[in-house]
């Protein structure tokens, strides 16, 4: 089948013929009708973030099921799914205690050393999976616990992106943040997890959804996912817009969407008194923010948390996501930017990273 390898980091995704093992115990065997370009794995590719190669990247897939291992329960020939990057046992105290997104023991959703390698080169070499989905290919062999049923009428290009962009941004506002209904946001960076952090804004009942960006082509696009305020940043101080629109109170919460420094910096700057600042960029190696601890936290009684993937169930989440996509309550349709062939993977990082027009998914969608 045909797989867009990280052969080397630092270097490119690069097409090959490889080989997918069948699946046996909780394996899923699923071909790939759409997988998302994630920035996240070209942030793998340039960085490695402790992965080995060659590495198959792509983590947004949805597809149907072509076959099953002997132990799977949940899944028959023919199911339409969608993956989600996040790993779980279902049996460790995070698990047990509702917050399956910080499983203990994520490896146990992979195959043991004694096993044939799921995936392999023309040299008969393993192939490592990133996070155990590898969803730049035709087909990909998932454990059980990592997919959920979608339905039928939901088209893959759209089901692709909620096990990612969707779980970690609407996630975000969802279950972590838990906005609630008059609360006011800031959300800092407009890709495909921004946009969707700003659907979850809306669909929570904000009142104020601040988006901003340094395009003014994705800070029109925001309006589309409900954002009633946009800031360009390369010609706005984003603080002062910010207080301009709060009446200079700041925000209830605000999200850095980016994993930058100075946007860390002016998302914390945004809060009103007892504000929280939640972090979902990822940073690049190295990166470090220098605080005031009194200044910037204690007196004005501010909070900064991580979000890992939106602290999302999926097995809960993503139908609920869907069910909000087909009734018209989550707009993924103005997500999908373009879909492209399997050859074009690195083209498109590359248009990504010039992008003028405000691209928010390309998803591959041909392979032949």
């Amino acid at each position: 089948m045909k797989a867009s390898v990280i052969r080397e980091f630092k270097t490119k995704f690069v097409t090959e013929e490889i080989s997918i093992d069948n699946p046996v115990d909780y394996e899923v065997l699923v071909d790939v009708k759409a997988s998302g370009l994630c920035h996240s794995d070209l942030h793998i590719l340039n960085n490695g973030e402790g992965q080995q190669a060659p590495l198959v990247a792509g983590h947004e897939i949805a597809g149907v099921v072509s076959a099953v291992g002997d132990r799977v329960t949940e899944f028959k020939v023919g199911d339409h799914v969608a993956a989600c990057v996040i790993q779980y046992c279902g049996c460790c105290d995070a698990c047990l205690s509702g917050h399956s997104y910080q499983c203990l023991n994520k490896e146990s959703t992979l195959r043991s050393a004694d096993q044939p390698p799921r995936l392999s080169g023309k040299d008969g070499k393993p192939i490592f999976q990133l996070s155990g989905i590898a969803g730049f290919a035709e087909k990909a062999l998932i454990h059980q616990n990592q997919l959920v049923k979608i339905p039928v009428e939901m088209p893959f290009p759209q089901a692709c992106i909620m096990g990612c962009a969707t779980a970690t941004g609407a996630g975000a506002m969802i279950n972590t943040a838990k906005i609630r209904p008059g609360d006011s946001v800031v959300v800092v960076g407009l890709g495909g997890v921004g946009l969707n952090a700003v659907s979850g804004a809306r669909i929570c009942g904000a009142s104020k959804i601040i988006a901003v960006d340094i395009q003014d082509s994705k800070l029109e696009l925001a309006k589309k996912f409900g954002a009633t305020h946009t800031i360009n940043s390369t010609t706005q101080n984003v603080v002062d817009e910010v207080m301009k629109i709060t009446n200079g109170i700041g925000v209830d919460a605000a999200f850095e969407v980016i994993g930058l420094v100075p946007t860390t910096m002016d998302a914390l700057n945004t809060l009103r008194l007892g504000g929280s600042l939640y972090l979902i960029g990822l940073f690049r190696p190295n990166q470090k923010l220098e605080i005031d601890g009194s200044v910037d936290l204690i007196y004005p009684n501010r909070n900064i948390k991580t979000i890992w993937m939106g602290s999302t169930n999926i097995k809960k989440d993503l139908p609920m996501y869907a069910q909000y996509y087909l009734d018209g309550r989550l707009n993924l349709d103005d997500l999908i930017s373009r879909e492209i062939h399997i050859d074009d993977v690195q083209k498109a990082y590359d248009d990504l990273a010039t992008d003028k027009l405000g691209i928010a998914r390309s998803v591959i969608t041909s392979f032949d």
